[in-house]
């Protein structure tokens, strides 16, 4: 169990919704985050995970919108990025060493408080891109912690070409260390996706069609890093391992995947296709997947968002609506 010391600290600005408390993380992380409150009778917690040189204020909307949909909404930002702290993870990294496995150690943290603020409220675990990753790493090592999963947005199908830039790192890693930045996977990624976009605008139209909202992330002052050697070494550690331990999990756990046809992160959607598959034939009964038409990466930052975030919200009063009523027949 985590120390539950909280320090609470108003923040004037509109970068995160409501107001930034803090956890002491077993990890040793002071960890920053967000709660918005559930409108009316609570119907379940809400987890988020958010995704790389991302931060979990830029889940404002939609804590906001699920906050009327009845769902307690917390999000903290991972070690390495936004206001978190730790000794042995500055801006950029998750830790000198073991840091997935700190990364997950932190979720469990914000789990601990959840349980402790909201007892016997179904709990749904979400991650957006490597933020996916994450969560579905947490609910392979803690398998009786939650009670539905949903990833959005994220690659867990890296394949050969995962393997190669695995290769790189360790070269970057051997030339200059690990707590530098890569200088390799930020174009074979970001700015390869970037590339593929008609606008020519930013360095980042890859994420959504919505001006607005792309101009914010440019704009951030929580978003301007490059990812360590040792990050980019966690992100594919965590594509390849969560997969191979979803045997772990009960085969009646809901989850929901959702991509848009137009994500260059994963291959136009694909990915989150290939990752039903490989729920659906382990055996898992309970697993849908979305592709929504016309969407980037930050499926809830673009042009319509209200769709997907409906869609959700229907999905997440299904699955704790069913977790209430089981609950209900054994007592």
């Amino acid at each position: 169990m985590a120390n539950n010391k909280q320090v609470e600290e108003r923040m004037g600005d509109d970068l995160m919704f409501g107001k930034i408390e803090r956890l002491e993380s077993a990890s040793g992380a002071t960890l920053a985050y967000r709660h918005e409150a559930a409108r009316g009778e609570p119907q379940g917690v809400l987890m988020i995970c958010h995704g790389l040189v991302d931060h979990a204020g830029r889940y404002r909307h939609f804590a906001d919108f699920m906050a009327d949909h009845g769902f307690e909404v917390y999000a903290h930002d991972h070690r390495g990025h936004g206001r978190t702290r730790s000794a042995d993870a500055p801006i950029g990294r998750f830790a000198a060493k073991d840091g997935l496995y700190k990364v997950v150690e932190d979720v469990i943290a914000m789990r601990d408080l959840v349980e402790q603020r909201h007892p016997g409220l179904p709990v749904i675990l979400f991650g957006h891109s490597m933020g996916g990753l994450i969560a579905l790493n947490t609910a392979v090592s803690h398998p009786d912690r939650f009670d539905a999963l949903s990833i959005w947005n994220s690659n867990f199908n890296t394949g050969v070409m995962g393997r190669i830039a695995q290769g790189v790192l360790r070269i970057e890693k051997m030339l200059k260390g690990s707590d530098v930045p890569s200088a390799v996977l930020p174009k074979a990624t970001f700015r390869i996706w970037n590339a593929r976009m008609p606008e020519k605008r930013t360095t980042a139209d890859w994420l959504s069609h919505d001006k607005a909202a792309v101009d914010a992330y440019v704009g951030d002052p929580l978003c301007q890093f490059e990812a360590s050697v040792s990050l980019w070494q966690d992100v594919f550690e965590m594509s390849y391992r969560g997969p191979k331990l979803i045997q772990r999990l009960s085969k009646q756990l809901p989850i929901l995947l959702v991509s848009g046809d137009q994500d260059a992160a994963t291959n136009d959607g694909r990915e989150i296709r290939w990752l039903a598959e490989k729920f659906r034939n382990a055996g898992f009964s309970d697993v849908e997947d979305k592709i929504y038409k016309g969407m980037r990466h930050e499926t809830l930052n673009e042009i319509g968002w209200e769709k997907p975030a409906a869609d959700f919200a229907a999905w997440a009063a299904r699955v704790t609506a069913r977790k209430k009523s089981v609950v209900s027949q054994t007592e």
